[in-house]
């Protein structure tokens, strides 16, 4: 048995290519540059069924150990699951930290959460990946050792290890819940004031938060590159003649997304799965566009968001004029908007969809107010509901409203007028 190394970022890429499963080794790598660490060497493996001991094959697992001494390298990253018991024959073998593709993505949110719940997720994801790897991989989880006034009841290391994961574990849960029922509380108040929902998805890197900062005016960070933010935003959208939304913007999905990350951020994905309409971005100019929409799709159904969507195909700047009409063409018969993020190129069209969708009905009409019922006016004003106004020879208002239905009925039930908007103003 050896001690696992804990520094060094000198690191051997591993892509996988496993029988009857597509793989991506374009994207892989760019998970890898994106935690800095410095590749080394780069190697494929094709098998075709799993190793039970090494997972690439003892053939394989000596033709990467060759590599990483020649290498000197201190990490191999592998572009798939493996079991614990793998993890651990490949250290042994290797002489070096392995990490598999749920590691590497879990270590990837741990350096981009932010925000307090964000964190928290992370964590309770780290752990609970961990506390599966906590089997005989270290020296030091021996039998504590006896003495004079040092014998206890014979606890392992690894069984100490683990009570503290599951203790940590459980604080952290009930932490989660606390922070669960604030946003159900937020989530309460806006069905209360029947507030829509829109919800940014997408595969990591199509342009969410850009095309988040485009729409709300913020200044959410954003980058070229994987998972560049990862803490869930909430802004207010305005939507024009009136018209407000609260959109969300939520972590990039992926391939073979880890299993207790979804877990995790299963609560964060409550604003998806309430969502009154969901915007799926995709790359316009990915080669892969359709590959990246149906994995997001499957991510979308595991957590149980059947939402309306309106496809939205970003970085169309990318795009020549006969790219874009085919790229049209072929999403004929769907909800779907071509724009640009970063030139603003169809974002009133985007807008409008978005309100299409989410607005209620709208009454319009005219209104007319005696000079005593100020108050009513100036409610109207601040609902934004008047678009024009004239007086009356008794000094009267005589209003031109456009207003949604439920603001409406408000209004009525708020002031106690009994009267409807005629169509001409009297």
């Amino acid at each position: 048995m050896f001690d696992r190394l804990e520094v060094g970022n000198e690191c051997v890429v591993v892509n996988v290519e496993l029988h009857g499963q597509e793989s991506y080794p374009g994207e892989f790598l760019e998970l890898v540059k994106s935690t800095q660490a410095n590749i080394v060497g780069n190697v494929t493996v094709k098998i075709r069924n799993p190793h039970p001991r090494y997972f690439l094959g003892t053939g394989k697992a000596e033709e990467v150990a060759e590599l990483v001494r020649e290498a000197e390298a201190d990490l191999v990253i592998i572009d798939h699951s493996l079991s614990p018991s793998q993890e651990r024959n490949l250290e042994a073998l290797l002489k070096c930290r392995v990490l598999d593709r749920a590691g590497l993505i879990l270590d990837i949110f741990a350096q981009r959460a932010r925000s307090f719940e964000g964190q928290l997720q992370v964590e309770l994801a780290q752990l609970e990946h961990l506390s599966t790897r906590l089997v005989r991989g270290w020296t030091h989880l021996e039998r504590q050792k006896g003495g004079i006034g040092l014998r206890g009841p014979g606890e392992t290391q690894l069984e100490t290890d683990r009570r503290l994961i599951g203790a940590r574990i459980k604080q952290i849960k009930k932490r989660m819940d606390r922070v669960d029922s604030r946003r159900e509380q937020g989530r309460r108040n806006r069905k209360k004031n029947e507030l829509p929902t829109v919800s940014v998805v997408g595969y990591t890197n199509a342009g969410k938060s850009t095309l988040f900062n485009r729409l709300t005016d913020s200044s959410v960070y954003s980058a070229d590159q994987l998972f560049a933010t990862l803490d869930p935003t909430i802004r207010k959208l305005d939507l024009g003649m009136g018209g407000q939304a609260v959109i969300a913007d939520t972590v990039g999905f992926i391939s073979n997304l880890p299993h207790e990350l979804v877990e995790s951020f299963r609560s964060t994905l409550q604003e998806t799965r309430e969502a009154t309409v969901l915007l799926h971005i995709v790359d316009a100019s990915d080669p892969l566009r359709e590959t990246r929409r149906e994995q997001v799709e499957e991510v979308l159904a595991e957590i149980g968001a059947d939402v309306p969507q309106i496809l939205v195909l970003n970085k169309i700047d990318l795009l020549d004029v006969s790219a874009r009409n085919a790229l049209l063409d072929e999403c004929l018969g769907e909800d779907a908007v071509a724009v640009s993020a970063i030139s603003g190129e169809g974002i009133e069209e985007l807008l409008a969809r978005i309100s299409k969708r989410v607005q209620p009905e709208r009454r319009n009409g005219w209104l007319t107010l005696t000079a005593m019922q100020g108050k009513e006016r100036a409610m109207l004003y601040e609902r934004d509901a008047v678009r024009q106004e004239e007086i009356g020879t008794s000094g009267e208002f005589i209003l031109r409203l456009e207003i949604a239905e439920h603001d409406w009925h408000r209004f009525i039930k708020q002031t106690g007028i009994d009267a409807e908007l005629v169509m001409h103003p009297v």
